[in-house]
């Protein structure tokens, strides 16, 4: 795929939906950063029916350190995985209040010392809270970057790579969220909506597929 397409890709990407952003429910860093180690493997759905409660309850790192790992397990029991993640919750509370005064950090380094948070995480929240033009490469973003050959890849990390490399600068920010709302609504994993979508035309698979 050539510039030129990608360009008009995210131009009536970001026509359609000027300011997207997460799915995830959260009101401060802090309530973001639990989101999403909570959303390994689980909806946002599921993430924000469980979050609703917890957030409620504690909301802070010292809030959910109080709690302690058995209330926090059955306050989150309903997403997968939730011995690690509480475990691993509890871990990176510790670590925010003993090193950085409660706040979450707004670097690489610091974030994916936390328990918890690898690199896509640490992308989300560069990118959703401190507006830095990272991409967290999760399923979504894999299948719409190499089905529509906009940075085919063989892995996730090849794929952020190329993303990085070629998303026009002015679009950075925002093409996580793009991509990310593409394919879980349109660019779907089983019988993809092509008629509906908006890059139909620009797209390398829907060309394929037409010309069948």
């Amino acid at each position: 795929m050539n510039a030129t397409k990608r360009a008009e890709i995210f131009a009536r990407l970001q026509a359609d939906n000027p300011e997207p952003t997460t799915e995830l429910n959260y009101q401060s860093v802090f309530e973001l950063l639990i989101a999403v180690i909570l959303s390994a493997q689980a909806t946002d759905k599921s993430v924000n029916k469980a979050t609703a409660g917890l957030f409620a309850a504690a909301n802070t790192p010292g809030k959910i350190l109080a709690l302690g790992e058995e209330k926090l397990k059955s306050t989150i029991q309903s997403i997968g995985l939730y011995n690690s993640k509480a475990s691993n919750i509890i871990k990176t509370c510790a670590l925010l209040c003993e090193q950085h005064q409660s706040q979450v950090p707004d670097n690489r380094k610091d974030l994916e010392a936390l328990p918890g948070v690898g690199r896509k995480t640490a992308n989300v929240i560069l990118n959703t809270a401190f507006g830095h033009p990272t991409i967290a490469v999760d399923t979504h973003i894999f299948r719409v970057s190499n089905r529509t050959r906009i940075a085919p890849g063989k892995n996730v990390d090849a794929v952020e790579q190329k993303l990085l490399k070629v998303v026009p600068k002015k679009y950075a920010i925002d093409a996580h969220h793009w991509l990310i709302l593409l394919g879980r609504y349109t660019c779907v994993a089983r019988n993809p909506k092509c008629e509906f979508c908006l890059i139909q035309d620009l797209c390398e698979y829907s060309d394929k597929v037409i010309k069948r």
